[in-house]
């Protein structure tokens, strides 16, 4: 038969009281930072023999990695946002003028 074990609540982690699940790009910019930073930590310890020094560099690529990708991602996000919203309006717009004088209108200004 079916379960009626009460289902567990979604754990979540927060940051300064904000859900970070809930923050487009987080995700893969700490990923990718993470996997960047360790990649290129261990190649400098390959190449360096110096552990410190590793350890500094791949320290330093993932906090720059997470930046660039964040920011990268974040321009991505908010064009794509703008583009939702001006189509949001252009539907919008076409609903309210759909059968009437404006929609003939404007039908042969684009033509």
């Amino acid at each position: 038969m079916l379960d009626d074990a009460p289902e567990e609540p979604n754990k979540s982690f927060y940051i300064f009281g904000r859900d970070v699940a809930q923050i487009p790009c987080f995700r893969n910019s700490f990923l990718y930072g993470i996997s960047g930073g360790i990649g290129v930590g261990v190649l400098a310890f390959l190449g360096t023999s110096r552990p410190h020094l590793a350890t500094h560099i791949g320290f330093g690529s993932f906090f720059c990695g997470t930046i660039v990708y964040w920011m990268a991602c974040r321009y991505q996000w908010s064009v794509r946002r703008f583009e939702q919203q001006q189509l949001r309006e252009a539907m919008r717009r076409q609903a309210m003028y759909e059968g009437t004088k404006v929609e003939r209108e404007l039908d042969i200004k684009s033509a």
